[in-house]
């Protein structure tokens, strides 16, 4: 037995669909998590109210948990609204590493492997900012040697334990050389533990530039960097494993971490049993492995690459006609036989 728990928050917009399939692999794969089911995100907040899209109740059973699992949710771009779900509880636990692994499937026209792992606690998404006039406002970007250097350790730590043998480091130090300069120092003395790991710099105008024309070029490395650089660059990275809806996530601290697909709540697809399940099924399967169940995880990710691979049960955005609901079938249903081998 585990004896651990998770709590599930069900999301916005197409979230509770995806969450639903997501459940429904785990428990046929006779998962032992306690899965702890939850709302919270724009639409709770709708009908209750607050300053949080977070009731006090979720971030109870939140604090008593060993790991949680986000489903999609949307932010309201409004100056009035709460901040988001997934900054909220990055902050609340110290969730500093999102971890957004970038492999594509075998028919895809480019095969690309590398990792991208983002500092997820500061940067332009502390949510320091404020008005100076009616007609002018000013955002603070937050950057500490504290956070620069632990997500500096997770990020060469992660190289190391994948054998991967170089970093891309992400900045824009020619601009922003005090907040920037403090980051490049924490990878410059992170080196020094990981000698066999070679670093590279690369400004993010470039960046961008560079895995647009030429992304083999950081195949077997991790791309590492501050906040709202590397949410840019990892979501420009995406694309290359076939869809956004392919790419799962992990958010971890020292001894917390949550769990989401990278997209977002796709309100337009509400209740069409349309959208790509696999990013919501793979980042479920990454929590229970979190929490000691990796012949689970390991069967999950083998069973989603064969269905993608095969192309006949796969989703609109990936060129096929299933539903939401068929793809997750499939999924399960292979799932469960590689655990019966």
């Amino acid at each position: 037995m585990t004896n651990k728990t998770a709590v599930i928050i069900r999301g916005d917009g197409t979230g509770p669909e995806l969450v639903e399939t997501m459940i429904k692999v785990l428990k046929i794969c006779n998962t032992e998590v306690e899965l702890i089911l939850c709302d919270a995100g724009s639409d709770w907040w709708k009908k209750s109210g607050g300053n949080s899209y977070i009731s006090s109740e979720v971030w109870k059973l939140l604090e008593d948990s060993n790991a949680c699992f986000k489903g999609p949710t949307t932010t309201i771009p409004d100056p009035y609204a709460p901040r988001s779900v997934a900054v909220s509880i990055r902050q609340k636990f110290e969730l500093y590493a999102n971890i957004r692994p970038i492999k594509t499937y075998k028919n895809a026209e480019r095969q690309l492997e590398f990792i991208c792992v983002r500092e997820a606690t500061e940067g332009m998404y502390a949510g320091i900012e404020f008005k100076t006039s009616e007609d002018s406002a000013i955002a603070i970007r937050k950057i500490t040697r504290k956070g620069c250097e632990r997500i500096a350790k997770r990020g060469f730590q992660l190289s190391n334990d994948k054998g991967f043998k170089k970093v891309f480091a992400i900045t824009k130090r020619n601009i922003l050389k005090e907040t920037d300069g403090i980051f490049w120092r924490a990878i410059e003395e992170c080196q020094k533990e990981f000698k066999d790991i070679s670093v590279e710099e690369y400004y993010i105008d470039n960046m961008t530039q560079q895995l647009v024309k030429n992304p083999e070029r950081f195949n077997k490395s991790v791309l590492l960097s501050t906040n709202l650089f590397m949410d840019i660059v990892s979501e420009c990275a995406s694309a290359y494993v076939g869809s956004i809806g392919n790419i799962y996530s992990a958010n971890y601290g020292e001894d917390y971490a949550m769990f989401e697909p990278a997209h977002g709540s796709a309100p337009k697809y509400v209740g069409q049993n349309k959208v790509n399940p696999v990013a919501t099924i793979l980042s479920g399967a990454w929590m229970v492995e979190y929490l000691g169940e990796k012949h689970i995880s390991d069967a999950i990710f083998k069973a989603t690459e064969d269905v993608v691979n095969e192309n006949r049960f796969v989703t609109y955005d990936l060129g096929g006609i299933a539903t939401m609901s068929q793809m997750a079938e499939q999924i399960a249903t292979r799932s469960a036989k590689l655990l019966k081998k």
